[in-house]
């Protein structure tokens, strides 16, 4: 069983930086990318970010694109997401999302809260 854990997310003024933090613990050694994803209040659940821990591969969103920055740490099973310039429209509960090569292994954090508010 793998474990995640999400952290950092806050109250952030528009033009704002925060930073996510996810650990992924237990048996992480399936685990071949991660990624970050958002649900904004009355909205569906979408991508924003993911990275493959061993190449470093990453994708992301393009509402995303130029603001935000996915890293790891593949020796520890870490993602973060770098978040700047927020807008009120990054509001969101914010997930991270570790899986298998084919998903055949998929496992999700419980989501923290980012409000983006003047």
């Amino acid at each position: 069983q793998v474990q995640i854990v999400e952290s950092g997310g806050g109250l952030v003024r528009p033009g704002g930086s925060l930073t996510l933090s996810c650990a992924a613990s237990g048996s992480a050694f399936s685990i071949w990318a991660m990624a970050w994803y958002r649900q904004p209040p009355g909205k569906q659940r979408e991508v924003v970010a993911g990275i493959t821990l061993t190449g470093g591969n990453t994708n992301y969103a393009d509402s995303v694109k130029g603001r935000f920055t996915i890293s790891r740490n593949s020796t520890e099973n870490t993602v973060y997401l770098q978040m700047n310039s927020l807008k009120f429209e990054d509001t969101a509960v914010y997930y991270c999302n570790a899986f298998s090569i084919g998903r055949t292994y998929d496992y999700w954090g419980q989501g923290t809260q980012v409000t983006v508010s003047s």
